[in-house]
């Protein structure tokens, strides 16, 4: 049963390919907990596109060379429920230091009570990026997530759905843009997997490959504490709308609040 199940996702993983505009300032596939109540996260998101886009087209920003930052803050609501926000920002060479635009994605979970058999969660982001990096300024995004551990082994499917609410992507409908997840625990300490991020297009009219994105991020998670998340990869695009290369880590702290009395 388990060979069964892990076969599955490395199929879904390796099928589920990417199209239209790649954000490269949030890199990563979400598990399915939220942020426990009394509990702040603060994580920040630091993404360097090695081989990227080289000339402004569109008046839109290249990406060859680009560093972006991302700052996210999440609060816990509810032992179900939070709720994030997210500063993001750009830096290159002759274009110098850039606030890009903020989302803001609450999210909710089944509780462990109803005892299912895998981690589920739904999240809704939505917010607005500067048209010089993402002519798509307006953006919603639904993204159900499930995961599992399984001994040593973790995966997790983001199988998202994105829609632009203002720019030229409003005429692409509804987006479909899955992100997958497989890690195997090494030792208590550190665990290294697959990341995979896609884009096909358009739900129902899926993009030809050529104008699909993909990018498959050998990554490896630090467990030095349950305090901490550290996570960094290398990725690599394999089709002719993917930056080719980039590298990206994640360092997260949780801040814990005293109870009032």
């Amino acid at each position: 049963m388990f060979k069964r199940t892990l076969f599955c996702v490395l199929t879904v993983c390796l099928g589920a390919i990417a199209a239209r505009a790649q954000g490269n300032y949030e890199i990563q596939v979400y598990g399915a907990d939220t942020v426990p109540p009394r509990t702040t996260m603060v994580e920040v998101h630091s993404n360097f596109t090695a081989v990227g886009s080289k000339g402004i087209a569109g008046y839109q920003a290249p990406t060859n060379h680009a560093e972006h930052e991302t700052l996210e803050i999440t609060q816990g609501l509810t032992n179900w429920s939070e709720v994030g926000f997210y500063v993001f920002t750009s830096w290159q060479n002759g274009l110098g230091v850039q606030w890009v635009g903020d989302h803001i994605r609450p999210r909710v979970r089944v509780p462990e009570n109803w005892h299912w058999p895998v981690g589920a969660s739904l999240s809704m982001e939505f917010g607005y990026q500067r048209a010089f990096f993402d002519q798509d300024t307006w953006t919603w995004e639904i993204r159900p997530i499930i995961d599992k551990t399984q001994g040593r082994f973790y995966w997790a499917i983001n199988p998202a759905l994105e829609r632009t609410w203002h720019g030229p992507g409003v005429k692409d409908g509804l987006d479909f843009a899955p992100n997958v997840k497989v890690s195997y625990d090494f030792t208590k300490q550190i665990a290294g997997g697959i990341e995979y991020y896609a884009d096909y297009g358009n739900i129902a009219d899926i993009a030809s490959l050529h104008d699909q994105q993909q990018m498959v991020f050998p990554a490896v998670d630090l467990n030095v504490s349950p305090k901490w998340e550290i996570n960094f990869g290398v990725g690599v695009g394999a089709t002719a709308a993917t930056d080719h290369w980039i590298v990206k880590g994640i360092i997260g702290r949780r801040f814990d609040w005293p109870t009032r009395k």
